[in-house]
């Protein structure tokens, strides 16, 4: 069993303990913020042990987890080096900062500490997640291997080169699927469903459709021409979507999203 410190308490920190418990974890599991509510609110929830001093903190862990926003790593990271020069060893740090890439970081604190990145979604909550993760070409392979094994007890895990990471972390962002379920339900409700049938119709539209091409053996093209025959409404649907600019939207969403990953790593 390791010690496992997480640096900042707050939502996808939540949501990595939901699943980390989820999955019976004989991980040794601390949190460190600098908010007392928040705190609390985590030893209640997930009955992991904090700690309000972050010095203290550092020392515990065998594996350090960065989870607060990339506007405030800078800050974070100062502190951190402080921390780490107190502790006198080498440490294994993972970043989940989107858009702030391992130069950086390792400028910000240097050896001892070895970096990697990862982006879990807020899905491992439920056990379902799907982490990214990076690594500099120089980590020993053990090192990748107790990473990958961390973030794999709460869903699926990915290895990819950074450079395609900040558009993996725009394009797997579970709020597309929120986005489209809210606007489908409350389309569905202006065409005169309620509320709890427009989500229950919606959702199976967009969720149990994915889910049976995900886990059976038909390709996505071939589901597509089931679900929308050639002169039927599922068809006149989609034809409509797309002359009225969905493919646009997406393009135009995601572009926007690259730009403020590419600006998060200037930070």
């Amino acid at each position: 069993m390791s010690t496992v410190v997480f640096l900042g308490g707050g939502r996808i920190t939540s949501a990595m303990l939901a699943g980390l418990r989820l999955g019976k974890t004989r991980h040794r599991l601390v949190v460190h913020d600098c908010d007392p509510g928040k705190l609390r609110d985590l030893k209640k929830r997930y009955a992991v042990i904090v700690e309000p001093d972050l010095t203290r903190a550092v020392k515990q862990a065998g594996v350090l987890i960065v989870a607060v926003r990339p506007s405030s790593v800078r800050e974070l990271l100062q502190m951190v080096g402080k921390a780490i020069g107190k502790v006198n060893r080498r440490l294994l740090v993972v970043s989940l900062a989107a858009g702030v890439p391992l130069q950086a970081l390792s400028k910000s604190v240097g050896p001892p500490v070895q970096w990697a990145r990862a982006m879990p979604s807020p899905v491992c909550r439920s056990g379902r997640g799907l982490t990214a993760l990076t690594f500099p070409r120089m980590l020993p392979r053990a090192d990748r291997k107790r990473v990958h094994d961390f973030f794999a007890s709460f869903g699926q895990v990915v290895e990819i080169p950074e450079s395609k990471f900040d558009a993996f972390t725009v394009t797997y962002s579970c709020s597309h699927g929120y986005h489209a379920l809210a606007t489908l339900a409350r389309v569905a409700q202006a065409a005169g469903l309620d509320r709890k049938t427009a989500l229950l119709a919606s959702a199976h539209a967009l969720a149990d459709g994915i889910i049976a091409w995900r886990e059976g053996r038909h390709s996505l093209e071939s589901l597509l021409e089931e679900a929308a025959t050639p002169g039927g409404i599922a068809a006149a649907t989609a034809a409509k979507m797309d002359a009225a600019g969905y493919g646009r939207a997406v393009r135009q969403g995601v572009a926007v999203g690259l730009r403020r990953a590419r600006a998060n790593a200037g930070k």
